[in-house]
């Protein structure tokens, strides 16, 4: 794959313009190639999902595990990637600017920063102000590249157990304040309270995490998100059919378990 970075760039900032666009998390290269297959405009990469690709649980992969795994999306894609960077592996916001500017380097089109604490933190999410920070750091790295890449920043509120809206949304506006391009609080699930972080943040697009199953696209496009993104779900569910037909090949010796065709032959993708 050969589209430079900057095509990438001005196409993910295109479909952030307007509209609500699917924004699906390949964990590999083969998976990349074969959701641009499918004829997805953008990729996110998912922490999740790669960390369990290595045998590992998320957010116990090195920042250099990060970096090579995205370098590896870009080349296999033509497609603009997003890379799910945690917290940007760095608590300081020095830290965060001189790793975001390796995952720019890395051939990203956009990135997020969350504000969550390191393990063992008397409080699960990070100080408001040095949060904010972080994300201005992230966004003068950013700055000092040529990429003009994405930046979104995240509030991990939700996922932490602190479910209530006007904090998550206090902090959103700071981050938005300090230079993020997107908004992203994973782990909304009511329509009202989407639609409240949507105005909250307008006229910056939001991300809403594929949490609730029953949702459709058009139903988030209706409540003004802009994108969605579905997290470790594409690699769970991958994971889930295929250990679920090992598992019935283990207790009958039916080979029929693991019979299945993707919807585009393999040669087609990876030849």
């Amino acid at each position: 794959m050969t589209t430079p970075q900057a095509d990438k760039v001005a196409a993910f900032r295109q479909l952030h313009e307007s509209g609500c666009f699917a924004l699906p998390n390949p964990w590999d290269a083969g998976s990349a190639r074969y959701l641009q297959a499918l004829g997805f405009k953008a990729l996110a990469s998912t922490s999740a999902g790669f960390a369990w690709s290595t045998g590992r649980l998320d957010y116990n992969l090195k920042l250099d595990d990060v970096l090579d795994h995205l370098r590896i999306l870009c080349t296999a894609s033509d497609l603009p990637v997003n890379a799910d960077f945690e917290g940007g592996f760095a608590i300081a916001p020095e830290g965060v600017a001189t790793n975001v500017t390796l995952a720019v380097e890395a051939g990203v089109a956009g990135l997020s920063i969350e504000d969550r604490s390191p393990p063992g933190a008397a409080d699960p999410l990070l100080d408001l102000g040095l949060a904010a920070d972080r994300i201005r750091a992230a966004r003068a790295a950013i700055d000092a590249t040529p990429t003009g890449a994405v930046l979104t920043a995240r509030c991990e509120g939700y996922l932490v157990g602190q479910t209530d809206l006007k904090p998550t949304i206090a902090r959103l506006i700071a981050f938005a304040e300090a230079g993020a391009d997107c908004l992203y609080a994973p782990g909304l699930v009511r329509d009202e309270d989407i639609r409240a972080v949507v105005e909250a943040v307008a006229p910056l697009p939001v991300n809403v995490l594929a949490f609730d199953y029953a949702w459709t696209t058009r139903h988030l496009a209706d409540l003004g998100v802009r994108r969605v993104s579905l997290g470790g779900a594409l690699a769970r569910k991958a994971y889930a059919e295929a250990m679920n037909a090992a598992q019935a090949w283990l207790d009958t010796g039916a080979l029929s378990s693991i019979a299945a065709q993707p919807p585009i032959p393999f040669p087609k993708v990876f030849g």
